[in-house]
């Protein structure tokens, strides 16, 4: 009898990172996709719209792709989709709210020709190609996620999506552990992939529901204000139990910003989102009602700088212009690495008067991750044979192995794994197998237009700016006949440091005409004697490092 067939597993984007959440399985010759997210921009990434997992292994294994899970909705799983697809053509498997939301980005990309959106149904188990693929419920803090289980010739491989032991969730639908605990005690677990997010975090995640209380309280306390509330359009438990307290309070509830108003329409469609026909009202017609009356539900929690809650803040909404009667309410935490986003907008809206309240004040956002204590129940239920934790910056991913560790995973058996990491499944055990490409890639505009060259220009550019220099020289004669000129931005402004700006153009014309004495008629060569005393004179004189850009013109 044969030995069973191995199955690879790459990791292609979200390990060592918050973002960018995309693995490959490979077996039987064929590749199933599991997740295909983006991550935002670092502060450092300038001019950077999105960063997406490196595609080169998926377009050099495009035709051995037979699909893509997709866990839940969020864009950090789904938002690299509309990128994909335009280069590959697939199917993509989830539940209808997670292809709700990856709908919205791959219709408005004009892609959806490239794929088949599949819905799945909690608990089913189907085939695609070779994989048997079974979607098992979760609780996040997107309705209707999903653990996967792949049952492979090597056992059972269990990718627990992002995920959290919320027993009290909105819509009432739980994460399965009965059918976990099922399949770790029948066929076993083989290998569990296990979100990090919130392994360094003691205790348990509280319950959605129970921002649903604060939420109320806080509305009642706000008798006679506006509320205006800011959640990821993509929390539609968070805008539920918003609408909630706003119905309950006699308010009529208005979306605000695209996103939102396309997510409440899908959600009120799915039955995800219940809001009476009478409380939801146009955006335009909330002046038809007394401050006390209304609820803006709004989009920019992550101060985005064009999200509806940044125009808001800057005083540039041409929906709604808020002061002293109104009381923002931030549902939401900060992404790392947006702090400073959301600090520059609560002090925009503090300014105009209002009253803002966020999750550093009051209750009003619960995680969406498991946090330690519900990671080692998860592991005391699963008991797998060998532990990779997935999902998280490098330190969370280190904090979610010591857990693996504690619930009795050998420590040979809990394997720390990067991005770019090939990982392979055999009857002897995992391994580290390889490495694929698995660096950013950068969207600034369109895919494929910014490399790490131009991210360092840009750097340069912006922390010590330009020098360009112009010199038109005579090759024939070896004359110089007009400049050097010098144009600089960022370097020292030009009206105030005419004596400076004079002086490097004599230094460099003693340089060139130098140069052209010695026989130099190369303009290769003419620019680089340019720019090495242009940038020695800056750098002697001013002590900067700015781009020098020389352009040296024949007659």
């Amino acid at each position: 009898m044969s030995e069973p067939s191995n199955v690879r597993i790459v990791f292609l984007g979200g390990l060592g990172e918050i973002g960018r959440n995309c693995m490959a399985i490979e077996h039987d010759s064929q590749v199933l996709l599991i997740d295909c997210g983006l991550m935002f921009p670092d502060a450092d990434m300038h001019g950077i719209d999105l960063v997406l997992p490196d595609f080169t292994w998926l377009r050099q294994n495009a035709d051995r792709i037979v699909g893509c899970v997709a866990t839940h909705g969020h864009e950090d799983h789904v938002g690299a989709l509309q990128y994909l697809l335009r280069e590959l053509s697939f199917p993509v498997y989830g539940s209808a709210v997670t292809l709700g939301l990856a709908r919205n980005r791959i219709e408005e990309a004009g892609l959806m020709g490239k794929t088949e959106l599949i819905v799945v149904r909690d608990g089913e188990r189907r085939m695609i190609g070779p994989f048997d693929v079974e979607f098992i419920p979760v609780t996040h803090s997107v309705p209707h996620a999903h653990a996967i289980a792949l049952h492979t010739p090597q056992g059972v491989i269990l990718h627990t999506g992002d995920f959290k032991l919320d027993l009290t969730p909105v819509d009432g639908r739980r994460t399965d552990l009965g059918r976990i605990g099922a399949l770790a005690s029948t066929e076993g677990i083989r290998l569990l992939l296990a979100d990090s997010t919130n392994a360094e975090e003691h205790g348990h995640a509280p319950s959605e529901t129970s921002v649903g209380k604060v939420l109320r309280q806080i509305f009642h306390e706000q008798d006679g204000r506006r509320i205006i509330t800011a959640s990821f359009a993509s929390h539609l438990h968070r805008i539920q139990q918003i609408a909630d307290a706003a119905v309950a309070t006699g308010r009529v509830v208005a979306t605000l910003g695209l996103s939102m108003k396309k997510n409440v329409r899908m959600g009120r469609d799915l039955g995800v989102v219940t809001i009476p026909d009478a409380s939801l009202v146009d955006i335009d017609d909330i002046d038809k009602y007394p401050p006390g009356k209304v609820c803006i539900i709004s989009t920019g929690s992550q101060g985005e700088p064009m999200s509806a809650l940044s125009l808001l803040a800057r005083g540039e909404s041409r929906f709604v212009k808020i002061g002293e009667h109104d009381t923002v309410i931030l549902s939401s935490h900060a992404i790392p690495g947006n702090e400073g986003n959301v600090n520059r907008v609560i002090d925009g809206l503090l300014r105009s008067g209002c009253e803002v309240i966020h999750s550093g004040v009051a209750d009003v956002h619960a995680t969406g991750h498991a946090q330690a204590d519900e990671l080692k129940t998860y592991l005391s239920i699963t008991r797998p044979q060998f532990y990779v934790p997935i999902h998280g910056e490098y330190r969370h991913m280190v904090a979610n192995a010591k857990l693996g560790e504690l619930m009795g995973v050998p420590h040979d058996h809990v394997h720390v794994c990067e991005d770019g990491d090939v990982i392979e499944l055999s009857a002897d055990g995992v391994s580290k197998v390889g490495r694929v490409p698995a660096g950013y890639l950068y969207v600034d505009g369109i895919v494929g237009d910014v490399g790490q060259g131009v991210l360092r220009d840009r750097k340069v550019l912006a922390e010590e700016g330009v020098v360009v220099v112009v010199v038109t020289v005579d090759i024939e004669s070896g004359k110089v006949l007009t400049g050097p000129e010098i144009i600089t931005r960022g370097w020292v402004y030009a009206p105030e440091a005419e004596d400076l700006l004079d002086e490097a153009c004599d230094t460099v014309a003693a340089a060139v005409e130098k140069a052209l004495a010695a026989g130099v008629r190369d303009v290769d060569a003419l620019e680089r004697d340019v720019r090495r005393t242009a940038g020695k004179f800056v750098h002697d004189r001013t002590k900067r490092r700015p781009m020098i850009v020389p352009v040296v013109m024949e007659a």
